[in-house]
């Protein structure tokens, strides 16, 4: 297929459009600036950029452009809503005018956590999955995400075009910008755990969601690295984390402290992917036990950490 890709200059669309590649489609990259994968410079807010990539010839559209959260600081609310809602119904409308029977949308895990959640109030971890709610984003870049998944849902519901939405946990390159301990890679392989997965592995879940697409109709998935938990750990896992993950990987502390890293005292807060596995057939490829393996023999750590990562619509500013 002819596939449009938006956000095609940013970490997922750069990891995104050789895998599209890789599957057989040819690509064409939309985004608001430059990049070595994107032909059409333009912001999706715009129906004209839209519609003169999608002239083309374009049979799909995977749509990962967004503002984020980061971008909070950078942009006012009405940008995220030009971006992140009036942009998708710009696709969306340009899909269906043009005869599309898939789309692909990222979201974010972000939208599913409220303020109560984020502060974990709870005596136990929340347990989170597609069945999550309700829904009370704590933020702009939240509740436009949440905006823009109705938008999906409603053209599949009332024009036909079937949609893939997926709800994406945190594979992005640089530092937290709220956590400063622990930090860098000993938190990333931490959220290995419960709100992590590759950014090669977000590549893959939106291949298998547009194959897969025309027999969904409308999906709507938590995609993440499968957790060694059970929903029964909730209340171990708020209440001492660590003596879970000891009992379920003898020698995790241990590789942990070689590194001068600290394994979790508390986990709040858990993703279960389980859907995404059993109806498109899409697990993660990297998972905690992966992380565990390369501190074990030496190796690289299987996800990429890059403190210095700017995104290109921020460097661009």
């Amino acid at each position: 297929m002819r596939v449009l890709l938006t956000g095609s200059s940013g970490w997922l669309g750069r990891f995104l459009a050789p895998a599209l590649r890789a599957a057989g489609h040819t690509v064409t990259g939309l985004d608001a600036v430059p990049g070595p994968e994107t032909h059409v410079v333009g912001t999706i807010a715009s129906r004209a950029v839209v519609d003169r990539a999608m002239r083309l010839g374009i049979d799909a559209v995977v749509h990962a452009a967004a503002l984020h959260k980061p971008d909070i600081a950078r942009y006012p609310a009405q940008t995220f809503v030009d971006v992140n809602v009036t942009g998708t119904l710009n696709l969306l409308e340009a899909a269906r005018a043009a005869g599309h029977d898939r789309f692909v949308m990222t979201s974010t895990t972000s939208l599913m956590i409220s303020e109560a959640i984020r502060r974990e109030e709870a005596p136990e971890a929340v347990w989170l999955d597609e069945q999550t709610g309700p829904l009370a984003p704590r933020n702009i870049y939240g509740v436009t995400k949440l905006a823009a998944e109705g938008l999906c849902r409603l053209h599949a519901a009332e024009q036909g075009l079937a949609c893939v939405v997926l709800r994406t946990s945190r594979f992005f390159p640089e530092d937290d910008d709220t956590h400063k301990r622990p930090s860098g890679e000993n938190l990333k392989s931490i959220e290995f755990l419960h709100r992590r997965l590759t950014v090669e592995d977000a590549a893959a879940a939106h291949v298998m969601a547009l194959e897969k697409a025309p027999d969904v109709g409308f999906g709507l998935y938590l995609v993440s690295a499968p957790p060694p938990f059970a929903q029964a750990d909730a209340a171990a896992l708020k209440q001492d984390a660590a003596a879970l993950i000891r009992e379920r990987f003898s020698d995790a502390e241990a590789l942990f402290a070689a590194r001068g890293w600290q394994l979790p005292q508390s986990l709040g807060r858990v993703y279960d992917p389980g859907l995404a596995e059993r109806e498109l057939g899409w697990r993660a490829r990297t998972d905690f036990a992966a992380v565990l393996a390369a501190l074990r023999e030496g190796a690289p750590l299987p996800f990429a950490h890059d403190p210095a990562y700017t995104s290109p619509l921020a460097k661009g500013r």
